[in-house]
C-alpha cells in the first residue's frame, strides 16, 4: 500500500509599513511595482494619502529587501505599522 503525504496549503502572510515621501499615483505605481518583484511576494496595497503599504507573501515579508528596494525607490520605509 502507498501512502501519499498530504501537505497542507499555506495561508499568505501580510504585513503593513509606513512609508514617507509618497504623494500621488505615481508613488502607488512604483512601490507596487518594485515590492512587486520581490520573492514570494503576491500583493501590494499602496495608500498614498495614510502613507501604509501592506505586503501580502507566501511567506513572512523580508523588511530589509522591502526596506531597501522602497529606498532605492526615492522613498523612506519607516517601520511595520
Amino acid at each position: 500500500m502507498t501512502t501519499t503525504a498530504t501537505t497542507p496549503a499555506t495561508s499568505p502572510v501580510s504585513a503593513t509599513y509606513a512609508v514617507a515621501g509618497m504623494s500621488c499615483g505615481h508613488c502607488r505605481e512604483t512601490l507596487t511595482r518594485v515590492i512587486g518583484e520581490l520573492d514570494g511576494v503576491t500583493g501590494v496595497d499602496v495608500q498614498v494619502g495614510t502613507g501604509r503599504v501592506t505586503v501580502t507573501a507566501t511567506t513572512e515579508p523580508d523588511d530589509a529587501a522591502i526596506a531597501e528596494v522602497v529606498d532605492e525607490a526615492g522613498y523612506e520605509l519607516t517601520g511595520r505599522v
